[in-house]
């Protein structure tokens, strides 16, 4: 067996540990499981930690059981929430459920013979048939609300601050988390639950079960929640979440989150969110700190993360569209974005319409840039940028007696004007 937990260390992966859990792991192949409510069709950059931990177990010869939380998701987990969370349906929880599975296969090998293959769980399965007198009667009666107040996540719902209170469906969420740890132990010989460090009080709650119901042992572990250097939060852009999901979050715009970390971040990111080895890690660190302007760890961390979470191809895609604004592009590379990617690149770049008749028949480049556009304010303005060889139509330089036509086009609707190095205008063609 490899050290886990000496492996999540150095990573700074680790939080919280319950005493013991390195010795019981390095006894033989353990099964953890990390929870995942399924409250979206794709998982976030925000997942990716829980995600990570898993796959890092499961190089160390575990078992990684990845739960789906269709019950959990059906309540509202209380912990770092202000408010109650909306309540899903069981064919959206299930439709979720199978995205998400196909997002954790990039990472987990749930396919292959070997003994620690993952495993993708719903405690929706075993909850849905439990009754209320039931579960009251076998698992409440076993915890008091002592114990589940003293939580740090109930008694912050509780507190003066927060003025929605918390209702009594959320109240038992630590108990139906702690009965999936139970069930996982009796049903998948799972000892360790892993999970952000503000779900310890939830962890726990399952830890106790397993010891008062099932007179068995179980273990804790939590990492750390994932902070920025400015303090601004993790995993948001302007546009909201960054996820998996390409169609949520293009490749394009998952690169350049990761790019445009700061140098604190990145280096504290790369061995969290890469399985570069630390030799690796420390050797690329000095490099940068030797020449941060070239910013070494950003990029290698943006190529890493985008190659595991999408493709190499699109990796490849992602670095063209990042370079026709930074660097050399040509418009042969211009004309292979997509539309969407293209958007997003020249996202907030003036734009203008032209009917597609007028482009058809040809238009002087000189009325495309003041009549038609308005990107100069008169024709002799234009004719002096003509003359000055600082306009280019997709990337070249015109002159002018240039004429714009249909073969100017990108994706046959768009046509990037540029004046100088950092002047942009997008005309689209209708």
């Amino acid at each position: 067996m490899k050290n886990f937990i000496e492996e999540v260390t150095w990573r700074g992966m680790l939080h919280d540990v319950m005493p013991g859990t390195e010795e019981h792991l390095m006894e033989q192949m353990r099964a953890a499981y990390v929870g995942i409510d399924p409250t979206a069709d794709s998982l976030h950059i925000g997942h990716l930690v829980g995600v990570m931990l898993l796959k890092h177990f499961q190089i160390a010869g575990h078992k990684p059981l990845a739960l789906v939380g269709g019950a959990t998701g059906m309540i509202g987990d209380p912990s770092g929430k202000s408010n109650e969370r909306n309540l899903l349906d069981e064919t959206t929880l299930r439709h979720n459920q199978d995205a998400i599975k196909g997002q954790l296969a990039r990472f987990l090998d749930f396919t292959s013979d070997a003994p620690n293959a993952a495993e993708l769980v719903n405690n929706y399965d075993w909850m849905k048939n439990f009754s209320f007198l039931e579960f009251i009667r076998d698992v409440g009666k076993h915890i008091t609300v002592n114990y589940m107040m003293a939580k740090d996540s109930v008694k912050k719902r509780l507190s003066s601050e927060s003025a929605e209170g918390m209702s009594f469906t959320e109240f038992t969420y630590q108990l139906v988390q702690g009965y999936d740890f139970l069930h996982l132990y009796r049903e998948k010989n799972c000892t360790l639950q892993m999970g952000g460090s503000d779900q310890w009080g939830n962890i726990t709650t399952g830890t106790e079960l397993v010891r008062r119901i099932a007179s068995g042992k179980a273990y804790a572990l939590t990492c750390p929640l994932i902070t920025k250097a400015d303090g601004t939060k993790f995993g948001k852009s302007e546009g909201g979440n960054i996820w998996l999901d390409s169609a949520r979050t293009s490749p394009y715009k998952f690169y350049q989150y990761w790019l445009n970390t700061s140098d604190i971040d990145a280096e504290k990111y790369i061995k969290i969110f890469t399985f570069l080895s630390k030799e690796e890690i420390e050797d690329l660190t000095e490099k940068h700190k030797e020449a941060p302007h070239l910013r070494l760890l950003q990029k290698r961390l943006a190529e890493e993360i985008t190659v595991m979470v999408h493709s190499a191809a699109d990796l490849d895609n992602a670095i063209k569209a990042s370079n026709i604004l930074f660097g050399n592009a040509t418009a042969d590379d211009l004309k292979q974005l997509d539309e969407a990617t293209f958007l997003e690149v020249f996202d907030g770049v003036p734009q203008a319409e032209i009917a597609r008749i007028e482009i058809e028949t040809g238009i002087n480049i000189v009325d495309v840039l003041n009549e038609k556009t308005g990107f100069f304010k008169s024709n002799g303005e234009a004719r002096r940028a003509l003359t000055a060889n600082s306009i280019s139509v997709n990337r070249e330089k015109v002159k002018e007696d240039f004429s714009l036509s249909n073969k100017d086009l990108i994706n046959n609707q768009f046509v990037l004007l540029q004046s100088g190095k950092k002047n942009y205008f997008v005309v689209r063609v209708l």
